[in-house]
């Protein structure tokens, strides 16, 4: 495996990781705004991880869409994620931004999308579900 595809799987692991600990924390505070944006990004980390390890030029753009369609000639298959991830779109602006705000239900939505298009990359990557 490459080192740089090996960078981008560490980083979308950090963030998964971040996002299932605050998930975990019974506060006041609501940090599902938080959450959902670390699912996001790790969708988009594992995205950029298997566009590496194809040898593709990753472009500094967000849109998991977008990054998913470039994969195509490589994973046609993922074709199936795009309504998931367009979804999943959201989670990297809606919630960042004055006048909405997460739930936890949305935050436990966010979580269980993340980690079931997860196995489905790490597979792609020859890794272990975990």
């Amino acid at each position: 495996m490459k080192t740089e595809t090996e960078e981008w799987i560490s980083r979308a692991e950090e963030d998964l990781s971040a996002a299932t600990d605050l998930f975990r924390l019974r506060t006041r505070q609501s940090r599902a705004n938080v959450i959902c944006f670390l699912c996001q990004q790790t969708a988009e980390k594992y995205l950029k991880a298997r566009m590496a390890e194809a040898g593709l030029e990753i472009p500094r753009v967000h849109d998991l869409v977008l990054l998913m369609q470039r994969l195509l000639p490589v994973e046609p298959l993922w074709d199936s994620f795009a309504p998931v991830l367009r979804d999943m779109n959201h989670y990297a602006v809606k919630f960042r931004y004055p006048g909405h705000i997460a739930t936890r239900a949305d935050a436990r939505i966010a979580l269980k999308t993340c980690r079931s298009i997860r196995a489905e990359f790490r597979h792609s990557l020859g890794l272990p579900k975990k």
